[in-house]
């Protein structure tokens, strides 16, 4: 039984830190956060990535017409939007990494921290 309950304390403590780090869901998207590789998801298959600026820029190729040709990224009070010539779309932010599209997009699509997962 003490083997038992150290092993749960053991488990508890090392997921703490973890749950710790994972503390950005809902809250605006930063210029800091922002720069870098995102991968543009649907269906569970990665589309293309879209590179963010802190300076609120946009570099992403068509990604097959899901995107309304993105110039410019704002943050929102859940997240941030991407918008461009032929419109915008908001993305609600579920984590540190993952932004998904908001409902009223009537589109299921996902920004995901970093380039595409290595096929494999």
């Amino acid at each position: 039984m003490r083997t038992l309950l150290i092993g749960a304390a053991v488990a508890v403590a090392m997921a703490a830190p973890a749950l710790a780090e994972d503390n950005e869901a809902g809250v605006p998207l930063t210029p800091a956060e922002a720069a870098g590789a995102w991968t543009l998801s649907t269906g569970g298959h990665d589309v293309c990535t879209v590179t963010l600026t802190a300076a609120h820029g946009v570099r992403a190729p068509s990604c097959n017409g899901l995107l309304p040709a993105p110039t410019a990224w704002r943050a929102t009070s859940d997240g941030m939007a991407l918008s461009g010539g032929t419109g915008s779309i908001a993305f609600h932010r579920w984590s540190n990494s993952l932004f998904v599209s908001s409902r009223a997009s009537g589109l299921d699509i996902q920004l995901r921290r970093g380039g595409p997962v290595p096929q494999g």
